[in-house]
């Protein structure tokens, strides 16, 4: 949805590590206005995909979003490609900091030694986290099942670790369509949570 509103700067443009060191106070007024998951509650989805794993029937949620639903419905084994707006570092000790220190924070906020304490969100030109990424395709490779939810397949390199899945069944769902869905089993043209509200217990069996 970000996409779709007008601000000053491209979302892209915002969301970017150049953007963030050179203007890094613009960055943090659109961090802290539209990165504010802590208003949000877990959907449908975030909650079906949290009893699944209780239940011992879904072994890990590997998602490109920011806000920490999964966890927050109660997901534990949760692997955050891109980061997660709950964590947060400063970039000159390393001290970690939550979300809430960081909204609670007038401006740049700053750690007790001077640095900026940064997000632990990958932006725009910089590296997604190696360990993350090797774990993720590890339960790709090992998985029999592999639900693909919610994204269009376009973005790399998360796009590609689709690649890495050799079980049975591959399941798509998505609004519309994706360059994997010749390759799969059942493909869902519908929204995540309608799919999941309806047919998670089909899933169970």
């Amino acid at each position: 949805g970000l996409y779709n509103q007008q601000y000053k700067y491209p979302p892209e443009t915002i969301l970017s590590h150049m953007f963030f060191m050179n203007k890094t106070e613009e960055f943090f007024k659109f961090y802290k206005l539209k990165m504010n998951s802590l208003k949000y509650q877990p959907n449908i989805t975030h909650i079906k995909l949290a009893e699944l794993e209780t239940k011992g029937k879904l072994k890990a949620v590997i998602t490109q979003n920011i806000d920490g639903l999964h966890e927050k419905a109660g997901s534990k084994n949760v692997y955050n490609l891109h980061g997660s707006v709950y964590y947060n570092h400063c970039m000159k000790c390393g001290k970690a900091y939550t979300f809430t220190d960081m909204l609670s924070c007038k401006g740049v906020p700053h750690c007790t030694c001077g640095g900026i304490i940064k997000p632990d969100v990958v932006l725009y030109e910089e590296m997604l986290d190696r360990n993350t990424i090797e774990d993720a395709i590890d339960e790709i490779s090992r998985a029999d099942m592999l639900i693909i939810g919610g994204t269009s397949l376009v973005v790399y390199p998360a796009a590609g670790y689709v690649d890495y899945f050799q079980g049975d069944s591959l399941v798509m769902i998505n609004r519309d369509e994706t360059p994997r869905d010749s390759r799969c089993s059942l493909v869902f043209r519908e929204s995540v949570g309608k799919v999941m509200e309806s047919g998670v217990a089909a899933l169970k069996e």
